[in-house]
């Protein structure tokens, strides 16, 4: 089943400007799971040709040949940000469908159905960045308490996330920059997920990491 998680963060960063891509380290990553910049700037271009799609009723502007690294399955997110503040961010993070499919997908939702916003308008529509995140699968951490669980999380590297029976919730590599305290970013998504700040000192969570390449508009 798949699962929509949106990504809550603060941007703080000045509005950038719309012409060119750039490629984040995938930190973490094994180099056969890298994409070039120039798969991320069609990642981007489809991501944006989708949402002025469904805007402005033109057809997308997509190239008809598509590389095969872009098919292969993968989970991604796709954040839209105005101004350096958030707009909307929606994504899969298991690899339910090919990347193409993903990016697709994660850019309608996250721009006309991300409940903490309305639907995106045409007049915000050149306003917009967007970045694409495309993610390793995740893999389960295993811990002995929490002071082993906080010697194991690699800030800025580790996209993390919390399960503990219906309770879940995610926060990619990125949100370190907001949260570089390991405490306060695991009391924060142990809050996302509807539990208490505390819960992950207990020891009682199943954990998993991935990682993140990140690529945006500037």
């Amino acid at each position: 089943m798949r699962v929509l998680l949106a990504l809550l963060l603060v941007f703080t960063s000045e509005c950038l400007c719309l012409s060119d891509t750039i490629e984040k380290e995938g930190l973490g990553m094994e180099k056969r799971d890298l994409l070039s910049e120039e798969e991320g700037r069609l990642l981007l271009k489809i991501a944006r040709e989708t949402i002025k799609q469904r805007l402005f009723a033109e057809r997308a502007q997509i190239p008809s040949e598509i590389p095969a690294t872009l098919r292969q399955k993968k989970g991604t997110f796709v954040t839209i940000t105005i101004g350096g503040h958030l707009r909307g961010c929606i994504g899969h993070i298991l690899p339910v469908e090919d990347l193409i499919d993903g990016v697709k997908e994660n850019a309608i939702n996250a721009a006309f159905r991300d409940p903490r916003f309305p639907p995106l308008s045409r007049e915000e529509f050149d306003k917009i960045q967007i970045e694409v995140s495309v993610l390793t699968t995740p893999k389960r951490l295993e811990y002995k308490g929490p002071k082993d669980l906080l010697e194991k999380l690699r800030p800025n590297i580790d996209g993390v996330i919390i399960k503990k029976g219906t309770h879940q919730a995610t926060f990619l590599p990125q949100v370190w920059e907001q949260l570089p305290q390991k405490e306060e970013f695991l009391s924060h998504l142990c809050m996302k997920a509807g539990l208490s700040p505390d819960e992950w000192k207990k020891g009682t969570l199943e954990v998993e990491t991935y990682q993140v390449q990140a690529f945006h508009e500037k």
